[in-house]
């Protein structure tokens, strides 16, 4: 099996991502790149992750072409395979739909640096992405732009991606976020500041909803 040690890690840490509610179903996405390959590990799209294994990890190449599995790659794989293209530090990418980082997100506004653990992910503020269509070329332009040469951003109305040298980091970075957007509401952040979806991206969004699966939008 291709990549099988970080198949294996990406199935293990779906199951943490799930039952440590940084997200909810089947949203959010791990992935792994080997340099030396050319490839990348990530979580398939739509599948439970209490019952991922291994072999339903998908292994594709940095253009999104499957090069082993049996299921489709998580329907974010562009977002993951903008930051292993553009920056040689990035090793491990994971998308989040964590509670607190995604209110955050839905208010558009950055997380200033406020808590200590926070800074792993960089000094300056978390910065929120512009929003863009889940799976679009345009999202992962949007978080790379947003992340800048740190390690975490927001995405608009959607939620969190961290970047790190490995697995291990980036899932840790999207914890200390989420808790730190946790520490920043509770403290006061401006909750009138929520910015919903204008009618054109909802409409855009309901489409793609009734065109595929539900579980397989994450």
């Amino acid at each position: 099996m291709i990549l099988q040690a970080q198949r294996e890690e990406i199935a293990i840490f779906g199951k943490k991502m799930l039952t440590e509610n940084l997200v909810k179903g089947t949203g959010g996405n791990i992935s792994i790149c080997s340099r030396e390959d050319g490839l990348m590990a990530i979580s398939p799209s739509g599948k439970d992750y209490l019952t991922i294994t291994a072999e339903d990890v998908v292994v594709t190449d940095l253009d999104g072409n499957i090069v082993e599995g049996n299921l489709k790659p998580s329907s974010e794989h562009k977002m993951h395979a903008i930051f292993y293209k553009k920056r040689d530090d990035v090793h491990s990418v994971v998308h989040t739909h964590s509670t607190h980082a995604a209110t955050l997100s839905c208010m558009r506004m950055d997380l200033p640096p406020i808590y200590y653990l926070q800074i792993i992910a960089g000094m300056e503020p978390i910065r929120c992405s512009k929003y863009a269509l889940t799976g679009s070329q345009q999202l992962a332009e949007y978080a790379y732009e947003a992340m800048g040469n740190q390690n975490g951003a927001l995405l608009a109305n959607h939620g969190v991606i961290t970047a790190g040298v490995n697995l291990k980091i980036a899932y840790y970075m999207a914890e200390q976020i989420e808790f730190a957007s946790e520490l920043y509401l509770k403290a006061g952040a401006d909750i009138s500041r929520v910015t919903p979806l204008n009618e054109a991206e909802a409409q855009e969004m309901y489409d793609v909803f009734t065109k595929v699966f539900y579980g397989g939008i994450h």
